[in-house]
């Protein structure tokens, strides 16, 4: 299985799947790279290189105390792309607590990304504050760390029924929501709690300026977990020329629910 080594010696693993222009994948909160399987496989067999990492503290990924914040997730992808051996532009794509990643390693490295994709993506900023005033706020965020803190299996028991819409979004089956719970347990309690500050508390907006490229944004309108509204839609009228599509049936679990959807959305997109 391939590692990279992180600027502070992180061993980071990620899978390298298929030939062809290399498509980043970044998975979103609390799971991993295995949420990104089935896209991965339908770009190998397009003719596309996948590459998609577990985040640090998350997967098989290294687990350290420190180094979860956007900055370093952006240097982490610049190693696992070194370490890949990949040097020409790339197409990249993020899911939810990835569209951060996304915006921030363009923001570093836009000469290096020809596509980007936000899908049910975070960005451009979740906090309400004087000048975001329809954010969430930050007593929200901290009792969701209050309660994985608590109880952190039993509070993923209970999480996943809203990400994926049990009861009135898209169908997904009980196996699906299996596996996003073990990718959940996969991830230390120190990255999964630190991770919510970091997606909820990084302002993207800035880093909307330099999305330059083609930009393709995919957002479930029914998504409690990240509000369409707050987000996608925002990011949308915020990038020149990016494409907005919304799935009418769908949550936030996207990856599960709409996947032979989503994969031909990323195809078609990468294809133009």
């Amino acid at each position: 299985m391939p590692y990279a080594t992180a600027k502070d010696r992180t061993k980071l693993f990620y899978k390298d799947w298929g030939e062809g222009k290399p498509v980043v994948l970044m998975h979103g909160w609390p799971l991993n790279a295995d949420s990104f399987d089935e896209t991965a496989v339908a770009l190998a067999e397009n003719g596309y290189r996948a590459i998609y990492p577990d985040r640090r503290g998350f997967g098989r990924s290294d687990q350290p105390w420190d180094g979860y914040d956007y900055d370093t997730f952006a240097d982490d992808i610049a190693a696992v792309l070194e370490a890949a051996g990949v040097s020409q532009p790339i197409a990249i794509a993020g899911f939810s607590m990835g569209g951060g990643d996304v915006a921030r390693f363009i923001s570093r490295n836009s000469g290096k990304v020809s596509h980007s994709i936000l899908i049910a993506s975070v960005v451009p900023f979740l906090l309400q504050t004087g000048d975001n005033p329809n954010g969430a706020p930050k007593e929200m965020f901290d009792g969701l760390v209050a309660s994985i803190t608590a109880d952190k299996a039993e509070f993923f028991r209970n999480f996943f029924g809203d990400y994926f819409g049990v009861g009135w979004a898209a169908a997904v089956s009980q196996g699906a929501i299996d596996n996003a719970w073990r990718q959940a347990m996969l991830g230390g309690l120190r990255p999964i709690t630190a991770c919510v500050r970091a997606f909820s508390e990084t302002d993207f907006r800035p880093d909307l300026s330099a999305f330059t490229m083609p930009t393709l944004v995919i957002h479930g309108v029914g998504d409690r977990t990240v509000p369409i509204d707050l987000t996608s839609r925002a990011a949308a009228k915020a990038i020149p020329g990016a494409e907005l599509i919304e799935y009418e049936d769908g949550a936030h679990g996207l990856f599960a629910s709409h996947t032979e959807r989503l994969n031909r959305d990323v195809l078609k997109f990468l294809r133009s």
